[in-house]
This record gives structure tokens, sequence and C-alpha cells, in this order.
């Protein structure tokens, strides 16, 4: 694995598509907040890649578009960033939230060129094959059911033609990501936090795989069956008691739990990003992990 030595590294270091990156990354999905704002926007991400990030999450349809022109700017000279994107979905502004899938193969290649042009890269580090198979949103309807197969096949052909270095899964099920180690899977990408472990068979065939896990909506989220981690009475008595904020025991927790899992936490905000990267100096002791795993996980419906 290649990594760079000089920057630190929080949450430690994690293994990503063959390279060594920190375990705390950045999920840039919140900057779209600041579109009008690009020069905020973009001192987050430097204030992030200072920090030690060095995994960024994104997607071409974040802030119909803007997210990833902001990346392409800030991260002018950070090579060493390993810059994930995902598709399956694209722009659509007369959507209902702005977006909708874009499934087929043929999609999947334009929304990867997309990525390519809005980023200004050549090849993309990792993307995430974004299936609708699993967890919260939306489900798949008429010409946009597509076996998993065929996207495989269309995501190979652009890996072999070096527009992609590794591909991931998105809201996959156990048995879609069987289908598909054979192709050799980086990543998976589902919504999964202390308070939402429904995908536990899940992350446990990933780190016998070597595929890491990198959760989202780590902290909950407003769909039903994923609580806020920040609300549960339990987290916020360890909190209290050990001097860091729920939040962080909610990231400390995942950083905990297994060694293949990869955080990143979104934020538009400089003082919450630096809150995000200071859970690595959280350290919860055996009591309070064994309180936490005790908590009752809900059930995505």
């Amino acid at each position: 694995m290649t990594t760079s030595p000089e920057l630190r590294h929080p949450g430690g270091i994690g293994g990503l598509a063959g390279r060594s990156v920190s375990r705390i990354g950045f999920g840039a999905m919140q900057l779209a907040r600041l579109r009008a704002d690009s020069d905020a926007a973009g001192a987050v991400v430097r204030r992030a890649v200072e920090g030690g990030v060095d995994h960024i999450d994104t997607a071409q349809f974040y802030g119909g578009g803007s997210v990833n022109d902001i990346l392409r700017q800030a991260l002018a000279g950070s090579e060493h960033v390993v810059v994930v994107t995902k598709v399956g979905a694209t722009v659509d502004p007369g959507a209902a939230v702005g977006v909708r899938l874009a499934q087929r193969p043929e999609e999947l290649r334009t929304t990867v060129e997309d990525n390519l042009r809005s980023l200004g890269r050549e090849r993309l580090d990792v993307v995430n094959l974004r299936r609708v198979d699993a967890g919260p949103g939306i489900r798949a309807e008429g010409d946009q059911v597509v076996d998993l197969e065929d996207q495989l096949a269309a995501m190979i052909a652009m890996r072999e033609e070096g527009k992609i270095g590794a591909i991931g899964l998105s809201a996959v099920t156990i048995d879609g990501l069987r289908a598909a180690l054979p192709v050799g899977i980086a990543c998976v990408q589902n919504a999964y936090s202390l308070l939402n472990r429904a995908d536990e068979a899940l992350l446990d065939l990933c780190l016998d795989e070597g595929v890491a896990w990198v959760p989202f909506f780590l902290l909950g989220g407003a769909f039903p069956g994923l609580p806020k981690v920040v609300d549960n009475p339990i987290v916020q008595t360890i909190a209290t008691r050990i001097g860091a904020t729920p939040s962080q025991v909610g990231l400390a927790w995942l950083l905990a739990h297994a060694p293949h899992i990869l955080l990143v936490p979104g934020t538009a905000s400089s003082a919450h990003l630096n809150e995000n990267l200071g859970a690595d100096e959280v350290q919860l002791t055996s009591e309070d992990i064994a309180v936490i795993d005790g908590i009752a996980p809900s059930r995505q419906p």
C-alpha cells in the first residue's frame, strides 16, 4: 500500500483499494449547503486535508454537480487524497429531490464521464455502484430494474479502460456482494450505525474478504428505522462522563467495532469537522463498548 508519511492519520490507518488511508475521512455531500460560497466550502475541504483526511466521498449528483466542482478546486495539488465517487443516480432538476435513478449500463458510463469532467481527473480512484436493493430510499422500477451482472460488466469495462481504479458497491445485499466478489470489490457502503446494525452479517463478510466497510448514515438519519445516535440517552451519558460529544462517541464506537470500518462523516462546518476528527482521541473503555453493544439496535424497514 502507498501512503503519505508526513500526515497524521485520524482514526488510525485503514485500507482502501490497495492504499493506506486515514480511517476518518470526509463525506462531501453537505458541501452543497455552501454552493453559494465556494471559498468557505473550499476552506472546509482544505482544513480536512490539513487535519490528515486522505479519503473523501462524493458524487456528481451532490448539490446538482456543485460539490464535485468544489472538490476539483480545493484538492488541486493533493494527489494523495483518495476520492471515491458513486454512480447509479444522476441530477434531475425536475425530480422531487433533484435526483433520479440512472441504473442502466449506458447511464453508468455517462455518469462516470460526468464525474471525470467535474473532478478534473483522468481516472476515478474508486467508483461505488449505488444499487437500490437495501437500506432506506427509493427502489428501482421499470427500465431502472437492472441485473447486477450487467452493471458490473459495464464497470469492469471502464476499469479496463483506465477510467475507474477500483469498484465498490452501495446499498447492496449480502447475496449481491457474494455475487460480485469475483470481480474485485474495494468497499461497501450501506447504512449502518451503533443503532442500526441490520447488516452485521454483511459487515462480517467484508472483513473476511478484505473489503472496506464505509457506512453512510453512520450517526443515524431522517429515514424511519435510522434513529439519531446523538439522541440516545446511553450514548449521551457516556459522552458526558468522558468529556466527549455524543457524535464522537458514535464515531469512536465504529472505529472500535471492526478494523475494516472507514468513516466519512459529512459537514459544511469547520468546527464540526474538527469535532469529527477529534473522535480518534476518544477512549472508550471495554465497559463502555459492552454497554453500547448491549443497546438494542433498530432494524431497517
